[in-house]
């Protein structure tokens, strides 16, 4: 191609949906952000580069530098000079939503990714991925239990429609595989579930296998994979709680919102903020970063006069320390956190959920008096177990010795296999079957002489 081919015969057609119809030049790099002389340009704007060979890629507006303005583009573009025009797209963010997007999987700007053809416009509306703050005095209480499919969380940390979680384990002890149980099996009219940072080898297994055809039916899937750049990683869970508050306002549903991980959220920030210039923080995090996790998260919960989003989010901690920055800045936002132990997981105990460190704040007002009494009283006999278990390993302890530790010898194995679950088991008990056996559990350990 002419390198000297004339620029406004490539740009000629172009139509601009701004009315500030700005186009601007590349002044400078640094790092995967570019600082361009488009003046007025708000952050979070779009923008379109175009080089002088007719590469395209879109962007973003992520910062200000004085007169000039700091964009990313969301693609890696080759040709990028001092002579590559930047337009400026839109002022606002916004998506276009429809109820046609449930059983399918989309990309970050809500088009479809699985080859199932365009999605069809029914009951469409456009809107911001950043959303409104909602009142906090329309907030209702959370007062109605969410049945999860997940035994350990329904005895011991029941969940409540609007509450958020945090399932914070290390690599590879099985939190997307706990997701896909839960988006399979929970008792929520609708699931969206983002996958932020995800392998691109996992997504087609996460759906096929995790998730499963009944899964995917009602949940809509937002997928932006660890090989594209922050800013789609960033964007995506933007859009992903943005179309489930669709669902709750539109038809008043009880949705449940899966991010794994917002720990990858949180490092796409952190790559786009230093890249504007800002100043690190703690292992690298910017302040930003932890100013932004709340105004996500909280957009998850309940609503007066709509429905509920129940969010659960994936923590990724680093060498399996629970009080690394983000698993500590998350799990003060949140209304619960699910530890996922990997020791359990090496006795093949999944999912791998450690009782004794996960808690729901909500349990006491979405369980029944009774059931918080009998799971206190069991999760009194399992830690007596845990504080003895070298001991009990070893033949070391003598039965008679502490009364509370000769009951939780008896139903140790009983009250494991009522805690355990297999991928793919069709037999989820409710909460109120549950409840049963744990009564059962109970009345067996009082039976020790």
């Amino acid at each position: 191609m002419d390198k000297n081919l004339d620029l406004v015969s490539i740009h000629k057609n172009y139509e601009y949906s701004s009315p500030y119809q700005k186009i601007g030049k590349v002044y400078a790099n640094k790092g995967m952000v570019f600082e361009v002389n488009l003046s007025r340009a708000p952050i979070g704007s779009n923008v379109e580069f175009v080089t002088e060979f007719g590469d395209r890629s879109l962007g973003e507006v992520v910062g200000i530098n004085g007169t000039r303005c700091m964009a990313m583009p969301y693609d890696e573009l080759s040709g990028i000079n001092s002579e590559t025009r930047v337009y400026l797209k839109d002022l606002t963010t916004t998506i276009k939503i429809s109820e046609a997007m449930l059983g399918r999987v989309i990309d970050f700007q809500g088009n479809p990714i699985d080859g199932k053809g365009p999605i069809e416009p029914v009951n469409v509306e456009a809107r911001s991925i950043y959303g409104q703050p909602l009142n906090p005095l329309e907030r209702p209480p959370i007062k109605e239990a969410l049945d999860t499919g997940i035994h350990a969380i329904n005895c011991f940390m029941t969940a409540g429609k609007g509450q958020r979680f945090a399932i914070m384990a290390g690599s590879g002890v099985g939190k997307s595989v706990t997701l896909g149980m839960i988006a399979e099996n929970s008792s929520a009219d609708i699931n969206v579930i983002a996958l932020i940072g995800e392998r691109g080898r996992e997504v087609l297994e996460f759906i096929e296998s995790d998730l499963g055809p009944e899964g995917l039916k009602r949940s809509v899937v937002i997928v932006a994979t660890s090989d594209t750049s922050a800013l789609i990683r960033m964007k995506a869970a933007y859009v992903a709680t943005t179309i489930a508050e669709y669902f709750r306002d539109r038809n008043q549903q009880d949705v449940l919102l899966m991010m794994d991980s917002i720990t990858r959220f949180a490092m796409a920030n952190r790559e786009i903020s230093l890249s504007a210039g800002e100043p690190p923080g703690q292992k690298g995090y910017t302040p930003s970063v932890f100013a932004r996790l709340p105004k996500l998260m909280e957009r998850a919960g309940t609503k007066a006069g709509a429905g509920s989003i129940t969010g659960v989010y994936t923590v990724l901690v680093e060498g399996g320390d629970m009080d690394e920055p983000i698993a500590d800045a998350v799990r003060a936002i949140a209304d619960g956190h699910i530890i996922l132990s990997r020791e359990l997981a090496s006795r093949n105990q999944f999912p791998a959920i450690d009782v004794l460190a996960s808690l729901s704040r909500v349990m006491s007002k979405v369980a029944s008096r009774e059931h918080k009494i009998v799971a206190s009283h069991l999760r009194d006999l399992l830690a007596s177990y845990k504080a003895n278990e070298d001991l009990i390993n070893v033949g070391a302890y003598a039965r008679g010795s502490n009364p509370k530790v000769d009951k939780a010898i008896l139903v140790y194995d009983d009250l494991m296999g009522l805690l355990k679950q297999s991928q793919g088991m069709t037999e989820f008990l409710s909460i109120d079957v549950l409840y049963d056996r744990m009564v059962e559990i109970a009345r067996k350990a009082e039976n020790v002489k």
